[in-house]
Parts: structure tokens; sequence; C-alpha cells
């Protein structure tokens, strides 16, 4: 297909800082950074940056990984409403690719940095991600979704479902594609390689680029993740061959250099983009997965294979790290790790060299806002200093305590200075997934970062973030420990939580707010329903009924590996697990929330519940956001969500 020279045109080296305009006019705002990618040498590091309230057109910035000076700041002079995405350096280092969308338009394209400038060189009408050089430097490769009805994954807002549904030709497909990395400026031919029935969710070239390991499910790509297989696409005739379809959960597939080898993660993982659990290898000829990293107490969320041996990052506890793994010998160590939260990469939280010595991300915690951080393993260190002068706003700790046999760990979160002998009102917020976890993101001063505990702690509450059996962060039989059992052990685990805090801070037990979204509103919906120690309550996106949300929901694939059965074949779990079963024993006020186009977490799981409180006479009001999905993405309705909150808190808990 041809394509058009609609996007980017005008992309031009900008000068330093000031030209760039990366100063921002307002000194106050906060600097982000995401999307890193490191040469191969490990000598440069670009990355999209953005200034919390600028509206010009994204910026990518090149920095010298030691002392991280800035090298060159490029920008769209024809987009500013564009969004850069997935940066990755050519084999040699003399090339920049990335994805740039522009939602107005409709259509994204694959942008290479050339001789100071960013040039078009494919656009498709749709949405597109992940570009992967070749390993030859000649093409480029990436994930392209064409005439897409809406963005890509179970987060965004559904398409609307009107006249006869279920037809084939109704499913995006996400497919890869090929273009060569030397198109003049303006966009080339692409060639749509994968089967254009089958969705790709991950993908990488082989070493030989003559094909692809992929992660591929035929079918509605939001659902189907949970039953997708490993496979090989070769790139020439788009052949699909099967090398291992284990009943897990997998993400990240990478080929390892001489070939022979595809490691991957495998585990329990409840959302596609929310990865976790241990590294598994299989023959590239296929065969049945061998867990490389058992018994460790961690979970894997990033891998990359440097020689014989990966590299990884990993959460364990409280601590983000870097782990070397010994596929052979099956065992990994840990090089690094400090009480942070670490992002880099679609490949995990770092970026490395090509001979694994040196290592990036961007990390951030509670008190100290995000930086990226750079240098040999052991010798991580700050190398962008934007953020520096702003000042905690709040006092984070971690809480460690034991229940039932299991390690347990969250975060609890309160005032710089407490008054003595004064007790305060907690919020205990649980997190989605279940599969997923807590961990320290910088709270400001300002609307941008975590904007919601700031306002609460500024209000005078302690916020408690518990990561309960089911979460990441302890090994893979702890974040499997909820099959099963969702509102049983995990609850159990919160109220002891629960405990351990109070112990712990000057905090008020009969003042405690509970709140949550998605999983976490289920968690609100569950404790509601099944205990009186919480005065009120925030139930975003949640789930009341799980019969009823099995037909609802458009990913219900996700539910077999966590209850073991489907609905029709195992009623019984699912009815046990259900709020609305024991909704005659809720009393708590509960403020409810939901997108009206919500595929995770529908709004009539929402409307059930809500209808259910009030027919107990429980104080209760239920808001929906027009038009959004499960991820609320309109600044209005956030504000507006985080307005409600605050209200609905204050009214019951002050």
């Amino acid at each position: 297909m041809k394509h058009t020279k609609e996007m980017v045109r005008g992309v031009t080296l900008v000068a330093l800082l000031a030209a760039a305009g990366l100063c921002s006019a307002n000194p106050a705002a906060m600097r982000s950074y995401r999307g890193l990618a490191m040469t191969a040498g490990g000598e440069r590091i670009a990355a999209i940056e953005t200034v919390d309230g600028d509206k010009a057109a994204p910026r990518v910035t090149v920095r010298a990984t030691a002392g991280g000076n800035i090298a060159a700041v490029y920008e769209s002079a024809n987009c500013a409403q564009c969004r850069f995405d997935a940066p990755a350096w050519s084999p040699d280092g003399s090339s920049l690719a990335l994805i740039g969308s522009d939602a107005k338009a409709g259509t994204a394209s694959v942008l290479v940095l050339r001789d100071g400038k960013l040039v078009t060189v494919a656009t498709v009408k749709g949405v597109a991600n992940t570009v992967r050089w070749s390993p030859d430097g000649r093409r480029l490769a990436f994930l392209a979704t064409v005439d897409a009805k809406k963005l890509t994954g179970a987060v965004e807002a559904g398409a609307r479902q009107v006249g006869e549904i279920g037809l084939a030709q109704q499913e995006d497909e996400q497919r890869i594609a090929l273009v060569s990395a030397n198109e003049p400026a303006g966009g080339g031919e692409v060639r749509l390689v994968s089967p254009g029935d089958t969705f790709i969710y991950e993908y990488d070239w082989t070493p030989d680029g003559k094909g692809f390991v992929v992660t591929s499910a035929k079918g509605n790509g939001d659902n189907n993740w949970w039953i997708a297989t490993l496979g090989h696409v070769d790139a020439d005739s788009g052949k699909l061959r099967v090398l291992a379809a284990p009943k897990m959960q997998m993400n990240m597939p990478h080929v390892s250099p001489d070939g022979r080898t595809v490691a991957f993660i495998g585990g329990l993982m409840s959302d596609f983009g929310s990865v976790g659990g241990d590294v598994f290898t299989v023959p590239i000829e296929g065969g049945e997965p061998i867990d490389v990293t058992p018994g460790f107490k961690g979970t894997f969320n990033g891998i990359g294979w440097r020689g014989p041996a990966l590299l990884a990052s990993v959460q364990a506890g409280a601590d983000t790290g870097i782990a070397s793994i010994d596929p052979a010998a099956r065992s990994a160590r840990v090089l690094w790790k400090a009480p942070v939260s670490a992002s880099a990469a679609r490949d995990g939280r770092f970026v490395f060299s090509a001979d694994g010595k040196v290592a990036a991300s961007v990390q951030e915690d509670y008190e100290h806002g995000p930086r990226i951080v750079a240098g040999p393993l052991a010798a991580l260190a700050p190398v962008t200093h934007d953020n520096e002068d702003f000042a905690p706003q709040v006092k984070a700790r971690s809480i460690a305590w034991t229940n039932e046999g299991f390690n347990v760990q969250g975060w609890l979160v309160g005032p710089r200075t407490v008054e003595p002998g004064k007790k305060y009102p907690m919020i205990v917020q649980v997190h989605g997934g279940p599969a997923a976890a807590i961990t320290p993101r910088y709270v400001s001063g300002g609307e941008a970062g975590n904007s919601l505990v700031r306002a609460l702690v500024d209000k005078g509450y302690f916020v408690f973030f518990p990561n309960p059996r089911g979460s990441y962060g302890q090994g893979l039989a702890f974040s499997s420990a909820n099959k099963r059992d969702f509102g049983g052990g995990d609850w159990r685990d919160i109220l002891a939580g629960v405990d351990a805090a109070i112990r712990q801070a000057p905090v008020d037990g009969a003042r405690l707010g509970l709140m949550g979204h998605s999983y976490g509103g289920f968690m609100t919906m569950w404790g509601v329903t099944h205990s009186q120690r919480f005065k009120a309550a925030v139930a975003s996106a949640g789930i009341a009924n799980w019969i009823s949300y099995y037909g609802q929901n458009g990913i219900d694939q996700w539910m077999v590996p966590f209850f073991g059965a489907t609905m029709y074949d195992d009623p019984a779990i699912y009815r046990a697990a259900s709020p609305i079963e024991s909704i005659k024993s809720a009393t708590t006020p509960t403020l409810v929330m939901v997108g009206e186009r919500d595929v995770e977490c529908p709004p009539a799981q929402s409307f059930e519940f809500w209808h259910g409180l009030k027919a107990q006479g429980v104080p209760t009001a239920l808001v929906v956001y027009e038009d959004e999905g499960h991820a609320i993405r309109k600044p209005e309705h956030a504000q507006d969500q985080q307005v409600r909150v605050l209200a609905w808190f204050d009214r019951y808990l002050k």
C-alpha cells in the first residue's frame, strides 16, 4: 500500500534547550521522561521528554550517557498534537527510529532521524507501535493495525457494539509491518507480513533477520492474549509456526544471539502490559518451556539477551532491581536494587548496552521526582537534574508484614510532619490487576504526579497501598496464590496490612476509607460487603457480579486462568466471589464511578452494585464518564473524579 506525506514533513533539528523550548516558561513545571533507548555502545540515550502543562510539540532528546549532557533535541513543527513513542537506535547507532501518532488525523507514522532531521518513512491509516530495526539495519519492523476501530488495548474506550456483532471482518488485527529504513522523506511502501487473521502482541527479530518470534492469537486482540501462543513468523512468506502453547501468559519474547533459544516472561498475568512472572526458555524449533528462574523471590518484568546470559529488570518486595540470569544453571543473581519505581522501554524497566555493562532507566519515588539514572550497572547515578528542586510533599515508608505464611509488603504515605498525640484518618487504596503491584511514584505539589495522593495528604489523610497475595514482587507462587480465591486470602492480607500500618503510624482505626480501580474496585465492593471497618468507600470500574460480568465484558478469557474454569462450567466459584451476593451486609457509604465504554469492567457492573446499595438504603452515588474506557483519559474527567473522591471522604471521615 502507498502512504501519504501528511505527517511530520516539517520535523527539524532544534538547537539546545532554549531554542528547542525545553526550558519551560513555568520554572515550577515538572519534567517527565519516557521511552528510553540506548545505543549499542552505551554512549548515548534517547528519551521523549515533556514538561507539565507545556502545549508545545513533542520532543525527543538525545543525551550523553555519561553526565547526561544534551547533544540534540528534535521536535515536530507540523503536529503539535502528535504523540511520539518507542524510539529505537539502529544497530550502528547512527539513526533513531520512532512512532509518531496523530490522533486527529487517525494516522501513525514511522520516523527516522537522518542527517539532523526526523523524516517519515511510512504512514498507515490506523495505529502503530513498537518499531524495531532489522539486525543489518536495512529494514524497520513495527506493529500496525490498519483502519483500527479503537486504540490498541482493552483499557482504551471500546468501539460501539451496534449492528451484527462478532463478524470476523469487524476485528482489529495488529500485524507485523515492514518498510525499508532508507525510504525517501514522505514515506514508502509498507508490507504487512504476519497473517491477516492473527493479532500479534509482542515480537522480536531473529538474529539472522529472516523472521520473527511472536506471541499471537487469532480473533479479538483485546480478549485473546490469555490464550496466545509463542510462534515464529517467516519474514518472506508470512507463515506462522507455533513453537509452544503453555498454559500461562507470555510476554517479551527474545531470541538468543546464536538463534537457538527463545526466552520470555511467563506467569499469571491479568492485564496485557502488566508484565510479571518467571523467565522461561524454549528451543527455536519448539518444545516445552523451561522455568530458568525457579523459586526466585521476586517478579521479572523485563528481559534481554546479552551473550548466553539474560539481563532482567525485577521487582522484589519494596525494591526494583537488575538481575543477571544464567539459563543453563537456572539461576539468577541481583546486581543492583533500590526502593524506587523504574521505567524505560517496552522490554523492561531498564535499557542496556550491547555488552550489558551500561544501563539506564527513569526512576522516581514518593519523595523524589523523575530523573534518568545511568552508568555502569553497579554504579547507576542520576544524569538529569531538572526536578531536583522540587521538595518532598509527603513522607513514605515501606510496610512489611506476614499473614498466613506469606510475606506481604505495602507503602504508607502521609504528611511530612504529624502533630504529637493526633490520630489521622487513613485511606486504603487497592491496586488493579490483580497481577500488578504498587511501586513508589513521586507525589508532586502540582497537578502532575500522584495529585490525588497529595490532595488526600494535604487534607490530613494517610494513604496505605497494600500489595496482597496475587500481587507482583514476592515470586510466582505468591502472585498465583489468589487463584480461585478472590476476596479470600487477598482480603485477609489487606486487613492484616491495615493493622500493621496502624501499629506503625498515628492512624485512627475508627476512620478508615477504602478505594480502588478495576480489581481494586472489585475489592472495594467486596470490602464493604464483608467488613464494617470502613466508614467510606470509592469503587471505580469495579465488578459486582462475576456471573453477569462473564457475559458482559470484552476480555472474558482472562478469567479462566484465575477461576480455573469458565463460568458456564463452574458457576459456583464465580458466584462465591461476587460482592452482590452479600449486598445486604453493606452499610458503608460508597461512591461508584465508571467509564461509559469500558471494555474490561463494563458500566453495567457499577450500575448493579449502585442499585443494590440503594435498595439497602446505603448512601451511594454513581458517576458514568462519557466516552471513557477503562482508563479515564480526559483531563476534565480525571479532575472531576478527584474532586468527588475528596468530597466523599471528607463527608464521611472528617
